[in-house]
């Protein structure tokens, strides 16, 4: 055991157990259909206002509600997960986003739309904490970066393979049957999960939660690598959730695009999106392997691209033109996917392993706030503008700021290889400092 009464560096396992990038696979699977999830009701947005005469501040109070309950259910979850085998909790959460939808596949009202909607957000609220915490069983820390970028993948997948196959459903039939659709994908990875998905080998919680020193989570949750994820991440997720209730409907309704042409134009984004990721996730490990500390090959790597991203998507209403608007919208909000591959290993750095699922799930409960804020202030300032396309335009301008504010309080707060070291008043580990570990 370490000074802390936690095992030490030499003494904990570094292989990757068989088995690993199975569960990791499906945990990316199950990200998957977590965005499908949420992506259809912007993807249905224009028949969705449609068909239930829907104004646009009624339609943002709509994607507002997906995160009404999603914080709270995330924190709830993120303490049993300290107790309970993360395969049941993915489990019972997979089920919850199945039977959630199909209640949409027949005539409903807005207000069954927004209950289901409030259930499914319950039920995806604790999904990437919960699953980052499931993986990290299979990792040690120094090889959590690439499993942390495949699993926000499923995020990025789940859009780029859904969101053409949905909105050929809706084109074709109705987007009633899209919501079912998805009700049966969800119940399929139940049963994939039912058949494969085991523990982590590395991590026995509730033996750690017997034996190693706590933190107190008033220490945990008041550092300022935790508040600077908080942070950093609130700023990459309010552009997120615009982009999920209304970066269709903008380009239908504000540059003029088809639906059938939205179905392919909506996966731009994502695209984007999952290389910056996905390169991001590498270009951190090697980073690492080449002596950088995590405050550069996390901290810095993740915060610079929001300051960037908020930086161009700021020059959007400068310029003319639906093609080059709907570039810079890509990149800008695209460059925001670094901070989600780098923050969970920054937190999973300095909390004790007993009390990392409820860290994880406080955090994602925190910046996930701007889900209930960015759809409903994007319709408000719609329904007020003098056009359609200047309240567009006003939304994605608050976006950037927010964008900038929040990659600098990045750049700032977050430090997360002496963040031990503070919290228990003890030296830094030589690993932390160094952080010289091979790359996989």
């Amino acid at each position: 055991m370490s000074a802390q009464g936690t095992p030490s560096a030499a003494s904990k396992p570094t292989g990757t157990p068989k088995g690993a990038w199975t569960i990791t696979f499906l945990l990316f699977l199950f990200m998957l259909v977590n965005f499908a999830d949420k992506i259809v009701v912007g993807l249905a947005g224009v028949p969705i206002m449609a068909d239930l005469k829907l104004t646009p501040e009624q339609f943002g109070l709509l994607g507002s509600s997906f995160f009404f309950l999603f914080s709270i259910s995330a924190i709830v979850v993120g303490f049993i997960v300290n107790k309970v085998p993360t395969r049941w909790v993915l489990l019972a959460l997979a089920v919850v986003w199945a039977l959630a939808q199909f209640p949409m596949v027949g005539t409903v009202s807005f207000t069954t739309l927004l209950i289901c909607r409030i259930v499914l957000g319950a039920g995806e609220g604790p999904a990437f904490s919960v699953a980052a915490h499931a993986i990290y069983k299979w990792f040690p820390d120094e090889k959590r970066t690439l499993p942390t970028a495949i699993l926000s993948q499923g995020s990025a997948f789940g859009v780029i393979i859904a969101v053409p196959t949905l909105n050929w459903i809706i084109v074709n039939h109705s987007w009633h049957y899209a919501f079912g659709a998805l009700g049966v994908i969800g119940l399929i990875w139940v049963c994939a999960w039912l058949a494969l998905g085991k523990e982590g080998p590395l991590e026995d919680t509730q033996t750690l939660a017997a034996t190693e020193t706590k933190i107190p989570y008033i220490q945990l949750l008041t550092s300022r690598t935790f508040l600077g994820c908080v942070a950093a991440t609130f700023g990459a997720y309010w552009a997120l959730s615009l982009g999920l209730t209304w970066f269709t409907p903008f380009i239908i309704k504000g540059l003029g695009f088809s639906q059938s042409q939205a179905g392919w134009i909506s996966t731009l984004p994502w695209i984007f999106g999952a290389t910056i990721v996905i390169l991001t996730g590498w270009i951190s490990q090697l980073m690492m392997a080449r002596g950088s500390t995590t405050r550069v090959a996390r901290g810095v790597l993740g915060s610079v691209p929001l300051v960037v991203g908020g930086l161009i998507l700021a020059s959007m209403p400068h310029v003319q033109g639906a093609g080059l608007q709907l570039a810079l919208l890509v990149m800008g909000t695209g460059l925001c996917g670094a901070i989600y591959v780098v923050c969970p290993p920054m937190l999973g750095e300095f909390t004790p392993t007993s009390q990392r699922g409820a860290i994880l799930a406080i955090y994602g409960a925190l910046y996930t706030l701007s889900g209930i804020i960015a759809p409903a202030v994007m319709g408000t300032v719609i329904q007020h503008a003098g056009s359609m396309l200047d309240g567009y335009m006003t939304g994605f301008t608050i976006n950037a700021a927010i964008m900038v504010g929040s990659g600098l309080l990045g750049l700032l707060l977050l430090w997360p290889n002496t963040e031990r070291a503070r919290l228990t008043g003890g030296a830094p580990q030589a690993g932390a400092l160094k952080s010289a570990v091979s790359p996989t």
